[in-house]
């Protein structure tokens, strides 16, 4: 099933004041092109800097989630984050004037109802997941964290939390799916144990934290005249000790509310890795630090399976054989390049060609050390990609290619070896111009890559 990007159908503004920096702050949610992702623009500065929604930007992980990138900084990201993830979009521009987003009632839920106010609207592109396929986990030390991702043909969440507090122990929340998440998760605020609060306050931290934008756990004997000291540094009205150890200012929502708020953050924060998760993460004391720890490690993983070699079954019927090839490639011998297609999607073909002494070109080309032209490599892949191009059009139409950049040549190419080439629309097909990025691969082993441009031309009568 082919899933589409989504943006914002309008832009709606959310204001307030930053948990730790005490700052007023607007933000204003915008819709965003395909393939643009999160962003975060930081207005107030000189030159309007865009700081990407990526784990590579994370400096710190104290109090929540901080981005930095040449300077600009924008932090308390993952609550807004979690609720893009949740609300099933894939590309916002968030404009924001501060460095630190509004902590409002401590959840997703005021994200949420904007959005839903706002409209989501299906764009062109079709969403990239990162689907995974075999485990990957970490285990973090100084929290005793521990994370795992696992095959799931959704994105769903286990998490387990432990503390060593009568009031607050051992807590677990599960989403099953991420379409349940306003449902599940989105209310769900943050929590603080009150002997944080007083260390928070002299480091000069939650300057705009009051009682009503976290549920503050008490856990040990407290006096009356400290909780209202609590208040009068918060700036709130009196307040007393609930029979279950949290603050009489707020009810919860669900009896495991602060796991659940736990996992809104393990959303938000993996939202960092860069792509769309379809897999089941189950997190054991998860923390902004091993959360983007992990999701640097599912970064890291896709890029990897991105570059990796697509997998050719031999005993797989091709898609395309060579006589479907020259019903649409004017090319034949001994110009023809691709022998077989074995894998077409909507914007990524795989091809192959097997490489023999009985070349043409070697007779000439280091015929003592047989050697493909690099030349011939780049017109294989256009060839393969004229193939994903034309393969869609209805009725009779040739490419023609009007510009190559980047090629790179990585290892030689000798007789014995087959070629896979694999060729993906990097924008959808407008006015009748395709960009494609071209990788071939002998077994697991990049040895050409180039960026095209083809013009589909319709053949005249």
């Amino acid at each position: 099933m082919v899933v589409k990007q989504k943006t914002l159908k309008n832009s709606f503004k959310i204001e307030g004041k930053g948990l730790h920096t005490g700052v007023n702050v607007t933000m204003n949610f915008l819709p965003a092109p395909e393939n643009h992702g999160f962003k975060f623009k930081r207005v107030d500065l000189e030159n309007q800097p865009i700081i990407d929604a990526d784990v590579d930007l994370v400096i710190d992980t104290s109090r929540g989630t901080l981005l930095e990138k040449d300077g600009a900084r924008i932090g308390t990201i993952e609550h807004a984050l979690a609720a893009l993830i949740g609300m099933d979009l894939d590309n916002v521009l968030v404009e924001v004037n501060n460095e630190e987003a509004p902590i409002i009632d401590g959840s997703s839920k005021y994200f949420v109802e904007a959005i839903e106010k706002a409209g989501v609207v299906e764009q062109e592109a079709e969403r990239d997941y990162f689907e995974i396929t075999e485990k990957i986990e970490i285990y973090d030390e100084k929290s005793d964290s521990h994370i795992i991702a696992l095959p799931d043909n959704d994105y769903s969440l286990n998490v387990m939390i432990s503390f060593p507090s009568a009031v607050l122990n051992n807590q677990y929340a599960t989403l099953d799916s991420i379409k349940d998440f306003k449902k599940e998760i989105a209310e769900c605020r943050t929590f603080v144990f009150l002997r944080e609060i007083e260390f928070l306050l002299s480091h000069n931290l939650i300057k705009g934290g009051d009682l009503n934008n976290a549920i503050v756990i008490i856990d040990k004997e407290i006096s009356q005249a400290e909780l209202d000291h609590l208040a009068d540094l918060t700036n709130h009205p009196r307040v007393e000790v609930k029979p279950q150890g949290i603050l009489n200012n707020l009810d919860l929502h669900f009896d495991n509310e602060c796991a659940r708020h736990k996992l809104l953050d393990v959303i938000g924060d993996l939202a960092l890795c860069g792509k769309r998760i379809k897999g089941r993460i189950i997190a054991s004391k998860p923390g902004h630090g091993p959360n983007t720890i992990f999701a640097k490690a599912l970064k890291k993983q896709w890029k990897k399976e991105a570059e990796a070699a697509p997998k050719c079954n031999p005993n797989d019927a091709p898609l395309m054989d060579v006589n479907r090839i020259r019903e649409l490639l004017p090319h034949r011998y001994p110009f023809l390049l691709v022998d077989k297609v074995v894998c077409i999607q909507e914007d990524e073909i795989i091809g192959v060609k097997n490489v023999t002494v009985n070349e043409p070109f070697f007779q000439g080309h280091f015929p003592d050390e047989p050697v493909m032209p690099g030349v011939l490599l780049v017109e294989a892949m256009a060839q393969c990609g004229g193939l994903l191009v034309l393969n869609k059009q209805e009725g009779q139409f040739s490419t023609y290619f009007i510009r190559i950049d980047n090629v790179k040549f990585r290892k030689k190419v000798v007789p014995g070896d087959t070629l896979i080439f694999k060729l993906k629309l990097t924008s959808p097909i407008r006015r009748g111009i395709a960009n494609m990025k071209g990788t071939t691969y002998v077994g697991d082993k990049i040895v050409a890559e180039g960026e095209f441009m083809a013009q589909i031309v319709k053949k005249e009568d």
